[in-house]
């Protein structure tokens, strides 16, 4: 159902008291999902390269007994965070309850009544019912 004239005009008002004012945008930014992730996966890649510049000067300068393990966990670590960042933005879905957001991330799934699995049996039966196999 559209808006009337007057819902309308008060929805423009609201919006631009919320643009002008910067404490709320910063709040919203900084709960942002793209901008959390942009900021994971921007860490992860410091952390991958700072793992990668310890292991490669500490091979050069001839003291790779103790800095060389060192940068591979560090390059380890970066990679994990950086996937981990890419698959909790991915998974992870939105809720608003009480002017706080929150992120909920989908554990153990139980498959739909209509999934992939489903359709491809009926596709099956109805192939080996039709006599058609190939």
């Amino acid at each position: 159902m559209p808006l009337s004239d007057h819902e309308q005009r008060l929805f423009e008002e609201i919006e631009q008291s919320l643009s002008e004012d910067p404490q709320f945008a910063s709040v919203v930014r900084a709960h942002d999902p793209a901008h959390v992730t942009r900021r994971r996966l921007i860490l992860a890649g410091i952390v991958t390269v700072m793992g990668i510049g310890l292991v490669i000067g500490t091979v050069i300068a001839g003291a790779a007994n103790w800095g060389a393990p060192i940068g591979a966990v560090l390059m380890f670590g970066g990679l994990i965070l950086g996937l981990w960042a890419q698959r909790r933005a991915t998974t992870g879905t939105l809720k608003a309850v009480d002017g706080k957001a929150t992120r909920t991330t989908g554990g153990s799934q139980t498959p739909k009544p209509g999934g992939f699995t489903s359709r491809m049996e009926e596709r099956w039966r109805r192939r080996r019912d039709s006599g058609e196999m190939f």
